[in-house]
């Protein structure tokens, strides 16, 4: 018992220590790959409890609930303009599929909400509550992704009106397209001399091509509902795990329905409801699941170093951080190209994450201007002030008197009295200082 205590303890700081601690330049590429997956893993697992997914699938879920009607009304009504109603509205059911007893129920609220038109068109309070619906879904599935990115800014509203009602009018062009295409696909194959031949291929291909689909939807999820850069590898890492569990569950959830018809006997055709909340959390969970797992995959270097990074002592960040303003202060001087953060970490086998909180404070103290690469499409670093009276002292006064000070409503004279007694000391620690400039370091 002893031993597999010992052994529990060392996986357990391997996990929460030691990994962090070996970066992918000290790896082979089969041990690369595997570390990625293991730090990608638990960084998922970790997400998932810290940024609390159950909650915002619960809240995701609400939001499904009061747009459904209108936004596959709104599908709907182009589609009609279109002339393939009925093809899109045999899409949109099966979507639903596993929720038979809900769909025409679904679809005549659907209808009856289409009733308040004139001539395709939604006026009045249904106009307003459709955008209203449709909008407040779209922009709690972007809050939800920038959260667990970790993206502080949303898109414009108006970036965000027209980028989610250019989605919904593109979806009934790839609907009637993917149908018009499988249609010709079975018909030029039905034809062909070599159908015996490729029958066996079509059979896996029906079964598989939910699946891809999946994959395909689940990616361009990932790739564009977050309001930053998301690289297309990491997004379709995330597609194919989320998908392709997606996908399991349908299956497992359509085939459950026997073992669930206890609920009818309860609930009688109300069953469905319960049943309908169940499967949208679920699979809100596994979209937001995939989210973290694309985060996750796109920065674990960010992670390097993670508990030594919180626990650094004051001494060293100061170290750090005066490393840092020099080396961008010697690529300016020397009138070399800035440098990015990324750079940085690579050129001096830095840690990525410690790079980027010195280079966020020194740009807070305006130690340091942030500028963007419109060639290279990163952010680069150069001195915000002139390098010929940036000294040392400088540079950790300002990092010093960063921040709020004398806010303390409970004066008295010594708690004065000791702050200038503090300030005098520090100064006359500075004028004792040679005023060694950083670049002569």
């Amino acid at each position: 018992m002893s031993k597999f205590n010992a052994f529990l303890n060392r996986m357990l700081n391997f996990i929460r220590t030691d990994i962090w601690r070996i970066t992918e330049k000290e790896l082979s590429q089969t041990r690369r790959i595997i570390y990625r997956f293991i730090k990608t893993l638990i960084l998922a697992v970790r997400g998932f409890y810290e940024e609390d997914l159950i909650v915002k699938a619960s809240a995701l879920t609400f939001s499904i609930v009061f747009a459904i009607v209108p936004l596959f009304a709104l599908i709907t009504a182009i589609a009609k303009g279109f002339g393939v109603e009925k093809m899109i509205r045999d899409s949109l059911e099966s979507i639903l599929i596993g929720q038979e007893d809900l769909i025409p129920a679904i679809m005549g609220f659907v209808e009856r909400y289409l009733q308040s038109t004139q001539g395709g068109l939604f006026i009045g309070i249904g106009l307003a509550v459709l955008i209203y619906s449709v909008m407040n879904f779209f922009m709690q599935v972007e809050s939800a992704f920038n959260g667990i990115w970790q993206v502080k800014k949303s898109r414009s509203l108006i970036r965000q009106f027209t980028t989610y009602f250019s989605s919904i009018l593109i979806i009934p062009i790839l609907i009637v397209l993917s149908s018009g295409l499988s249609i010709f696909i079975n018909t030029a194959v039905a034809q062909s001399f070599l159908y015996d031949v490729l029958s066996p291929v079509l059979r896996f291909g029906v079964k598989f091509a939910p699946f891809f689909i999946n994959w395909l939807v689940f990616t361009a999820m990932y790739l564009l509902i977050p309001n930053t850069r998301v690289r297309f590898f990491n997004a379709s890492v995330a597609g194919i795990v989320a998908g392709t569990a997606y996908q399991i569950f349908q299956l497992l959830y359509i085939h459950g329905q026997v073992y669930l018809s206890r609920y009818n006997v309860v609930y009688g055709s109300f069953a469905a409801v319960p049943l309908l909340l169940l499967w949208l959390q679920i699979s809100c969970l596994i979209v937001l699941l995939g989210a973290e797992i694309s985060y996750a995959s796109q920065n674990i270097q960010n992670f390097e170093y993670e508990l030594d990074t919180k626990n650094m002592s004051t001494r060293y960040k100061n170290f750090l951080t005066l490393f840092i303003a020099y080396i961008v202060i010697k690529q300016f001087e020397k009138q070399k190209p800035p440098l990015s953060s990324t750079q940085i970490a690579d050129n001096y086998n830095l840690p990525i994450g410690i790079v980027n909180q010195i280079l966020t404070k020194l740009v807070e103290v305006s130690i340091l201007v942030e500028v963007f690469n419109d060639y290279s499409k990163t952010k680069i670093y150069q001195p915000a002030i002139d390098i010929n009276q940036l000294t040392v002292n400088l540079l950790f006064n300002k990092l010093d008197s960063h921040g709020s000070e004398l806010f303390l409503s409970n004066k008295n004279e010594l708690l004065d009295a000791f702050w200038q007694k503090t300030l005098d000391i520090k100064l006359r620690n500075e004028e004792n200082t040679t005023q060694l400039l950083i670049k002569d370091i």
